[in-house]
C-alpha cells in the first residue's frame, strides 16, 4: 500500500504502520488510521501519542482511534496501540508517512540568474528571483526557494533544501539532505575588529562556512565564516530558529540547540550535545561531547566533564524574589564574617590544644 497525505482522504491500516516504522503492535491491526493528532484533538480516525508523562491523564480520556506509546504505558488504555521504547521516534515516522514532502518539478525558473560557470543539476529545482553564483554547484534533486542567494563558488549538495531568502556568502558548503529555513545567513563575516588609535580596523575573514550532512538549519539563524581557518557544523547537526554562530566556532555532530543561542567565535562544542534555548556562551571555549546546557544559562569557562549545567535561578514571584536577590548582594560580606569567624574559633582551639 502507498499511502498518500491525508488530505486526500486516504488511510493506512496499524498493522503496515507497525511494520513501517519498526514498533510493536497490539490491538485490532486492521484499524484504518487516516491522520495524527494530538490526545486532545484526535479522534476515531487518528492515531495520537504519548511521549511526555505530563500529558498521561489525557491518554484515558482521548478519542484516537489508536495511540502511540511506551510499553510502561500499555496498560493505561484498552486502545488499538504501538509500541516502542522511543514513542516520539515513532510518531516522527508516522506522521512523514502520512505528510511526505511535496514532489518537486526539477527545472529553473524564468526569473532565476544562473551564473553560466555555475553547475546546476538537471534534477534540481531552482525558484524564481534565485541567484546562483560564479563557479557555484547545485547538487542532484536539490530545492531552491523563492529568493535565495547561493554566493561564488558555493557547494550546495544532493537533496538539500533552501526555504525562501536564504543566503549562503561566497565559499559556503552545504552536505547532502541539509535544510535551510527562510532567512538564514551562512558565511557572513564575522565580528573580527582590531582597535586602532581608538578606532576599529576591519579584519578581513577568509574562511569559510562548513555544514555537514543532515544539518537543519533554524530561520534567521547566522552561522559566520572562519576567519582563517573554517567554522563547521558537523553532521546531524539541529539549529533551532534565531541562533548564532560566531566565526571559527565547531558543532560536534548530532548536537542540538535551540532558539536565541548565542555561541561567541572560537568555541568548539562537542557531539551529542543539548543547549536550551538563549544559553549565551563566550568565545574560545571548549564544550565535552554529551554535555546539556539549561535555557538561559551563561558559560564563560570551558566544560570538559559531561553533565548538565545551569546557571539561571528559577523563577520566583516578584517579593520572594527581591528577598532573595537582597540576600545575595550581601553574600560576599556574610563570607568574609564567617571567614572570621572560622579564624576565631580555630584561634580558640589552638589555645585549648584541640
Amino acid at each position: 500500500m502507498n499511502p498518500s497525505n491525508s488530505r486526500h482522504g486516504t488511510g493506512i491500516t496499524l498493522r503496515e504502520l507497525a511494520e513501517r516504522c519498526g514498533a510493536d503492535l497490539a490491538g485490532d491491526g486492521e484499524l484504518m488510521i487516516y491522520r495524527v493528532a494530538t490526545l486532545e484533538d484526535a479522534d476515531a480516525k487518528s492515531i495520537s501519542f504519548l511521549s511526555n508523562a505530563r500529558y498521561r491523564t489525557q491518554l484515558a480520556s482521548t478519542r484516537a482511534g489508536a495511540v502511540i506509546v511506551a510499553p510502561r504505558d500499555a496498560d493505561a488504555t484498552p486502545l488499538p496501540k504501538l509500541l516502542s521504547n522511543n514513542p516520539y521516534a515513532v510518531y516522527a515516522r508516522v506522521a512523514t508517512i502520512f505528510h511526505p514532502p511535496a514532489v518537486a518539478v526539477p527545472g529553473v525558473h524564468a526569473t532565476a540568474i544562473i551564473a553560466a560557470t555555475a553547475k546546476v543539476a538537471a534534477s534540481a529545482t531552482i525558484g524564481p528571483n534565485v541567484v546562483v553564483g560564479h563557479r557555484a554547484s547545485v547538487g542532484e534533486r536539490a530545492r531552491i526557494h523563492t529568493g535565495c542567494v547561493v554566493g561564488d563558488d558555493c557547494s550546495v549538495g544532493d537533496d538539500v533544501t533552501l526555504y525562501p531568502r536564504v543566503v549562503l556568502y561566497a565559499n559556503s558548503v552545504l552536505g547532502p539532505r541539509t535544510i535551510v529555513h527562510s532567512g538564514a545567513v551562512i558565511g557572513a563575516d564575522g565580528f573580527g575588529m582590531a582597535e586602532l588609535d581608538g578606532r576599529w580596523l576591519k579584519v578581513p575573514q577568509i574562511g569559510r562556512a562548513v555544514i555537514g550532512a543532515d544539518v537543519e538549519i533554524g530561520a534567521n539563524t547566522t552561522i559566520d565564516r572562519g576567519a582563517l581557518g573554517d567554522t563547521v557544523v558537523e553532521d546531524d547537526v539541529k539549529l533551532d530558529n534565531q541562533i548564532q554562530i560566531g566565526h571559527n566556532c565547531r558543532i560536534g555532530a548530532h548536537t542540538a540547540i535551540a532558539g536565541c543561542v548565542g555561541i561567541a567565535g572560537s568555541t568548539t562544542i562537542g557531539r551529542n550535545c543539548k543547549i536550551g534555548g538563549a544559553a549565551m556562551i563566550i568565545g574560545h571555549l571548549d564544550i565535552v561531547d554529551g554535555t546539556t546546557i539549561s535555557a538561559i544559562t551563561g558559560v564563560y569557562e570551558s566544560i570538559r566533564t559531561a553533565g548538565v549545567y545551569t546557571s539561571a535561578f528559577p523563577t520566583l514571584p516578584h517579593r520572594e524574589w527581591q528577598y532573595v536577590a537582597a540576600i545575595l548582594r550581601k553574600l560576599r560580606s556574610f563570607a568574609k564574617r564567617v571567614r572570621a569567624l572560622e579564624r576565631v574559633l580555630q584561634i580558640k582551639a589552638d589555645e585549648k590544644g584541640e
